[in-house]
């Protein structure tokens, strides 16, 4: 496993114990670099109009397609950084 990789995987198990919990967009940030950094580009169908919490997270997946993994990977170490520091 790369450094970067192992990095992430840090930053992922630090997220889980935060001073306080991000506001909705943070966390939508942080879903759509995880999912981009873990799996790359969104793929299928956006989720349908009643299904809002799924539909804010596909879009926010979406925005980020064509982000390399490593940057992905590298944006979601950088937030939690500042998301630890308060």
């Amino acid at each position: 496993m790369s450094d970067l990789a192992q990095r992430f995987e840090q930053a992922v198990a630090e997220s889980k114990n935060l001073p306080e919990r991000p506001d909705n967009m943070t966390l939508l940030k942080l879903y759509a670099l995880y999912k981009q950094g873990s799996a790359g580009d969104v793929e299928g169908k956006r989720p349908g109009f009643t299904d809002m919490v799924g539909r804010a997270k596909f879009d926010a997946w979406a925005a980020l397609k064509g982000t390399g993994s490593d940057e992905a990977m590298q944006q979601y170490i950088d937030l939690i950084e500042e998301l630890k520091e308060g």
